[in-house]
């Protein structure tokens, strides 16, 4: 069966280089057949199960304290300091995973991009505390693309790190730009991927996400935040830019705010390129990879079977369903603004998505309808037999007790 990561790099061949269906099979060592089944597929294969812990999860720890102090170590020295017994090769490969994180940072220079090339990303804390409702405010992520030719800046606040929510943050703005760059720069964020055995391994959905588009992603290594400069310094001009002196009602008010600013953001002299991002930013979109005709998929989707307290759980937050189909396997799907519910293809529920946690979201109409049921339910008798029953005469009952003769 053909890989999310084969799916992908086909598709990346294709679009972004536009090799021919012939060039890509021998590239790839496959058939023809195999690459145009993987280019008539708008969706990615069939995710493959998620690997379980492994046995050297035990000694990381005492791992990671040995390479913090003495960070050239070998891996046999390692073994023997922590008392290690099981096999060689699974305990190296997680040293040489945790190595590069103990080592000090490799500088890099200066790189010139061109147009169209890449774009940086990265997930920004913003040290501004945002009212979530329900009495609960916190620091969602921001997330934050700087294209490496223009500079053009973008970013959105999303709910959460995770990778629903970060995809859906990541085509909001990658659908706003209208194209899409041939290469994104990430750090080992968890939603996107992780080095494994000294190489980077992106996650599932990240793959997919990518083949979708047909583009590339580059994870940096560990402890290399020179790597990608341009977002790390676009973070640090939002915080002393952007978010001083300002006051935010909510999610929603913090990225109107946002966008407005970049407005002008975009419209400032830069003083490496010697102009503005706006002067270089068509040029930099005419040489960018056009978007799919189908979208990627993105967002929450789960399925499930509704239960009789007739509500769904989505992140950390429960959202009531109409209970008419309690019992039914039903379909969530999320972004960051509306939550909606499905059965049979046959919408069932709709919510404002909830940014603060633990809270139950009830729709008034839903729960009018569970107690029109209960009481329709209670309110049910079983059919009574329509039988005939004798009538005895009242001087039947005289004479048995002996009442038939009247004393005066």
């Amino acid at each position: 069966m053909l890989s999310v990561e084969d799916w992908a790099e086909i598709r990346r061949l294709r679009r972004s280089e536009g090799m021919a269906i012939q060039a890509i099979a021998r590239r790839l060592r496959m058939s023809r057949n195999t690459v145009k089944k993987a280019l008539a597929s708008d969706e990615p294969p069939r995710y493959r199960r998620a690997a379980k812990g492994s046995i050297v999860d035990a000694v990381e720890p005492q791992i990671r304290a040995l390479l913090a102090e003495f960070p050239e170590m070998p891996s046999t020295v390692l073994m023997e300091r922590v008392g290690w017994t099981r096999g060689k090769t699974v305990f190296c490969d997680r040293v040489q995973r945790l190595r590069p994180l103990f080592r000090r940072p490799d500088p890099c220079q200066r790189t010139d991009y061109l147009p169209g090339e890449l774009a940086q990303c990265d997930l920004w804390f913003p040290p501004a505390d945002v009212p979530l409702g329900f009495g609960q405010a916190d620091r969602p992520p921001v997330l934050v693309m700087v294209s490496g030719y223009s500079r053009w800046l973008s970013a959105v606040m999303i709910p959460s790190r995770q990778s629903p929510d970060l995809l859906v943050g990541h085509w909001t703005l990658i659908s706003g730009w209208g194209r899409t760059p041939k290469v994104l720069v990430w750090d080992n964020e968890s939603a996107v991927g992780q080095w494994r055995a000294g190489r980077p391994q992106l996650t599932e959905a990240m793959n997919g996400f990518r083949g979708t588009l047909g583009i590339k992603v580059i994870q940096c290594r560990p402890a290399d935040p020179e790597a990608k400069g341009l977002v790390e310094r676009a973070n640090g001009y939002l915080e002393t830019s952007f978010l001083p002196g300002r006051r935010f009602g909510s999610p929603a008010d913090f990225n109107l705010q946002l966008t407005n600013w970049l407005v002008r953001a975009n419209q400032r002299r830069h003083r490496v390129l010697g102009c503005r991002p706006v002067d270089r930013w068509d040029a930099d979109r005419a040489a960018m990879v056009e978007l799919p005709p189908v979208a990627p998929t993105v967002g929450w989707r789960s399925a499930t079977r509704l239960p009789r307290d007739y509500y769904v759980r989505l992140d950390a937050n429960d959202y009531s369903v109409h209970p008419s189909v309690v019992g039914r396997r039903v379909e969530v799907t999320a972004d960051c603004e509306r939550v909606e519910v499905f059965c049979d293809g046959r919408l069932v529920a709709h919510h404002d998505r909830c940014w603060a946690r633990h809270q139950t979201i009830t729709d008034p109409r839903h729960r009018q309808a569970a107690a029109d049921l209960r009481a329709a339910a209670r309110g049910q008798r079983p059919a009574t037999a329509d039988a005939q029953v004798q009538q005895r005469a009242l001087a039947d009952y005289d004479r048995l007790f002996g009442l038939d003769e009247v004393t005066v």
